[in-house]
C-alpha cells in the first residue's frame, strides 16, 4: 500500500518552492512573521481553490477536521480564519502575481508545440477583459458605477496553449482600450481584439513595434479603397481590400495602409469587417484567426465557474488581488500537471477528481487510471467540448 505524499502535496510539488521563496523575499512577505508564513497562506488558499471552499470559515473547518494531516500538506502554522484574513490583508499581492508569471513561463514552454486550429507560424494572442461584480459598500475602492462596484481582469491569452501571458487587475472604470498602453508587444506576433480596443493611434504604435493586430471595424469607418484582392466567395469572404483611412482624426492617427476583410458567417448569419496591418496571410486565415478569439471568452467563463474568484474571502484591494492571482496560479499548476503527467483529460475533470482526493495518499496518475472518465459535464457539455479544444485535446 502506498504511504507516500498526500494528493494535495503532490499537486503542490509542481509549484517551484525556490521560486516562491524568492518572490516572498523580494517583497519581504515573511518580515517579522513568526507563526503563519506566506507559504502557509498560499497552501491554505490553494486548498480553497482546489476544493471549492466558499468562505474563510469553510476553509478553517475543513482543514481543522484534518489537523493531523496539515504537517504533511506543508502547512506549519495554526489555521484560523482570522489568521488567513490578516495574511490576505497584509501580505503583498505581488508575491503571488510574480509566482503566477513564473508558472506561466513554465507552462508556455510545455505547450509551445501544441497544434493550432489552422496553419499559422506566428504566435497569436487574444486580448480581452471580463468584469467581476462587487458590492460597492463592501469594496469601496472598486469603483465602477454610481451604485455598483467591480474589478476588471484584463487578459492576454496565448491562443496556441490557452495560457494567460499577461494579466492586469483594475477597478471597473479602466476602459479596455487603455490596456494597450501597458501590454508588452512581441515583434511578429498577432494580437486579436474586439472593436472595444479600436484606437488608431494606439494601433499605429503596435504596428511600429513590428507586431500585427486583427480587430473588428466599427460602423463609422471612413476609408478609401486602393486595391481589391480576389476572394473565394464560397468560403464566406465578401471582399479583401487594401485601404487608407479618410476620416480627419483617423488618417492622422494611422497614416499608413490597412487591410480590410469582410466576411459572412453562415452559421450565425452575421457579417464581420476586420482590420489588420498584415498583408501576407490569406483572407480566410484572417477570418479564422478572429474566430479563435472566442477562446478567451471561454477562458473567462471557465475560471469564473470553476475557480473561486466570484466570492471573495476579504474586502480589501490586496485581499482580492491575492485571491485572484492564487486562483490563476492554481489553474496554471493544474495545466502543468496535466502536461507533465500526460493526462488525457480536461482541466475540468482533473480539478473535479483532485477536489475529492486531496487527503488521499494515492499517486496522482493512479487516480486517473482506476476509472474511465467519459462524462465531462452533463449539465453543460457544449461548453466543455469547446474547452477540450482549448486544452489541446
Amino acid at each position: 500500500m502506498y504511504t507516500g505524499k498526500l494528493v494535495f502535496s503532490q499537486v503542490m510539488d509542481f509549484m517551484p518552492l525556490h521560486t516562491f521563496r524568492r518572490c516572498v523575499a523580494r517583497y519581504q512577505g515573511d518580515y517579522k512573521v513568526k507563526k503563519f508564513a506566506c507559504l502557509d497562506q498560499y497552501l491554505c488558499m490553494a486548498f480553497a481553490q482546489i476544493t471549492y471552499r466558499e468562505s474563510l470559515r469553510d476553509i478553517e473547518i475543513c482543514l481543522r477536521a484534518q489537523e493531523q494531516k496539515l504537517y504533511h500538506m506543508g502547512i506549519r502554522g495554526k489555521v484560523s480564519r482570522s489568521t488567513i484574513a490578516d495574511a490576505n490583508e497584509q501580505r503583498h499581492w505581488q508575491i503571488y502575481a510574480d509566482l503566477a508569471y513564473s508558472l506561466i513561463n513554465t507552462a508556455r514552454k510545455l505547450y509551445r508545440d501544441e497544434s493550432f486550429a489552422f496553419e499559422l507560424d506566428q504566435t497569436a494572442y487574444a486580448l480581452d477583459a471580463t468584469t467581476i461584480d462587487l458590492c460597492l459598500s463592501m469594496f469601496p475602492w472598486a469603483n465602477f458605477r454610481k451604485n455598483k462596484g467591480a474589478v476588471k481582469l484584463h487578459t492576454l491569452l496565448d491562443l496556441r496553449c490557452n495560457i494567460p501571458t499577461f494579466i492586469h487587475i483594475s477597478d471597473g472604470k479602466l476602459h479596455e482600450v487603455n490596456t494597450l498602453d501597458i501590454v508588452p508587444f512581441e515583434p511578429g506576433a498577432f494580437y486579436v481584439m474586439d472593436r472595444g480596443y479600436l484606437d488608431y493611434s494606439r494601433l499605429y504604435g503596435l504596428s511600429r513595434a513590428l507586431a500585427f493586430f486583427l480587430i473588428r471595424a466599427k460602423s463609422n469607418l471612413q476609408c478609401r479603397r486602393i486595391y481589391s484582392h480576389p476572394v473565394d466567395r464560397s468560403t464566406g469572404l465578401i471582399c479583401d481590400q487594401t485601404i487608407m483611412l479618410t476620416g480627419f482624426y483617423q488618417k492622422k492617427d494611422y497614416p499608413e495602409k490597412l487591410r480590410r476583410v469582410k466576411y459572412h458567417d453562415a452559421e450565425t448569419d452575421l457579417t464581420f469587417v476586420f482590420l489588420t496591418n498584415n498583408f501576407e496571410l490569406p483572407a480566410i486565415t484572417i477570418a479564422n484567426l478572429y474566430r479563435s478569439r472566442w477562446q478567451v471568452e471561454l477562458f473567462f467563463k471557465w475560471i469564473k465557474q470553476h475557480l473561486r474568484i466570484k466570492s471573495f474571502y476579504g474586502t480589501s484591494e490586496n485581499a482580492v488581488k491575492t485571491q485572484i492571482w492564487i486562483a490563476i496560479s492554481v489553474y496554471v499548476i493544474v495545466a502543468i500537471l496535466k502536461k507533465q503527467l500526460r493526462l488525457p483529460y480536461s482541466l475540468y475533470t482533473i480539478l473535479q477528481v483532485l477536489s475529492v482526493s486531496v487527503f488521499e495518499r494515492t499517486p496522482i496518475y493512479q487516480l486517473f487510471t482506476k476509472t474511465n472518465y467519459k462524462t465531462e459535464n452533463p449539465v453543460s457539455c457544449n461548453q466543455l467540448n469547446l474547452f477540450d479544444e482549448l486544452t489541446g485535446q
